[in-house]
């Protein structure tokens, strides 16, 4: 069978084949044991400490949610902030592209599955 250039999607400049598109770029952010919870967590509360995240997400150790927190704060999704007082006090809460996902997670949550 012969293709054409309109249905040969290699043969489009458009298409960089190889690269990740968006999506893949951010699911692979969000791949990881509690990530979307603690996101999910950050967005209905707005911003919190990380003792209110612990009793919030049931089941998560404070090992791992130290670790989520680093990722996430790494991939641009939750911001960090301490204050210098003993002991310090940290917040965290979610960047503008960390509340732009919680709202694709309240979307996701409408679906029936």
């Amino acid at each position: 069978m012969e293709t054409t250039p309109e249905t040969d999607l290699r043969e489009d400049a458009s298409v960089e084949m190889g690269l990740p598109c968006a999506a893949d770029t951010l699911l692979r952010k969000l791949w990881g044991q509690w990530k979307t919870h603690v996101i999910y967590v950050l967005g209905e509360r707005q911003a919190c400490r990380f003792g209110v995240l612990r009793r919030t997400i049931t089941g998560i150790s404070p090992k791992v949610l130290t670790q989520r927190l680093r990722e996430l704060e790494a991939d641009g999704l939750v911001w960090r902030e301490q204050e210098n007082t003993i002991p310090p006090k940290v917040t965290y809460g979610l960047t503008k592209t960390g509340l732009a996902v919680h709202a694709v997670l309240k979307d996701i949550e409408k679906i029936e599955v």
